[in-house]
């Protein structure tokens, strides 16, 4: 034997199927949703309703099968739907055709003594048939006054918007509140080192600016006005008497001084 036969024989165990119940004939009923939604509510031994099965005298006709919700079921209120329920329904028979349908059940071990590591079939305990399907139906609500205002409640849930406008009487406070943030913060201890940009006498600016020009031929407008500490309207009033301004690279938006104002030592 392979060691690929070895791996699928341990993996999948043989299971014993119960059939007892095999031969029992079963209906295979579709139900409203907020019938099933209810039901799942319920308790395993309480009655969610009754149903009957009315034979015709006529040969070949099918029967006519009703189902009445009980009272207690139909004042059970399933969070977030419609809280109207119809008591009356009717069955719609169907054949089941050339399938052969069977119901199974699967009694499970109790997932606490249930290690984390097993699977799928260790879990299951007993696999039952519990009958065949002979029958076909599909459960509809009968057109009344109370189907009417299902469907109505339906669409009122439906239209109605996710998100709503809400007065509220308290403020609701979802943040801590600041009294100054970061960014003003540092804004303000900027402004305070480096003081309010007085104006100079225009020669000195000019002098200034000479003397600055006299270490790089090019400087920028930002660098200038760092230099200057002057406001830059003033400042660019007074380089556009001494300066020019580059358009074009390599130097482009930088200033230079204008050629009667240059001093360099030209370059050995």
């Amino acid at each position: 034997m392979s060691s690929n036969q070895e791996d699928s024989s341990t993996s999948r165990q043989v299971r014993e199927v119960d059939l007892t119940a095999a031969g029992r004939g079963v209906w295979l009923v579709k139900v409203p949703k907020y019938l099933s939604e209810k039901w799942k509510k319920a308790s395993g031994k309480c009655e969610v309703g009754r149903l009957k099965i009315t034979r015709s005298k006529l040969p070949g006709t099918k029967p006519e099968v009703t189902f009445s919700m009980n009272d207690v079921q139909m004042k059970q209120e399933v969070p977030g739907k419609p809280t109207i329920t119809p008591k009356e329904h009717k069955f719609l028979l169907t054949g089941v055709g050339n399938q052969n349908l069977v119901v199974f059940s699967e009694q499970k071990k109790d997932a606490a003594n249930s290690s984390s590591s097993s699977t799928a079939e260790d879990i299951s305990e007993k696999i039952a048939i519990e009958g065949k399907v002979i029958q076909r139906a599909e459960c509809r609500p009968v057109v009344d006054s109370s189907y009417v205002n299902l469907k109505k409640e339906q669409r009122v849930v439906m239209n109605k918007p996710r998100r709503e406008i809400k007065q509220i009487a308290l403020p609701v406070n979802v943040y801590k509140p600041k009294s100054d943030h970061k960014a003003n913060i540092e804004y303000q201890k900027k402004m305070k080192e480096e003081g309010k940009r007085i104006r100079m006498d225009k020669d000195e600016v000019q002098n200034k600016l000479f003397s600055i020009f006299e270490k790089h031929q090019y400087y920028n407008i930002v660098d200038l006005v760092r230099l200057t500490n002057q406001p830059i309207t003033y400042l660019k009033e007074i380089l556009k008497e001494i300066c020019i301004y580059n358009v074009k690279a390599p130097h482009k938006n930088m200033w230079e001084l204008r050629p009667e104002y240059r001093h360099y030592k030209e370059a050995k």
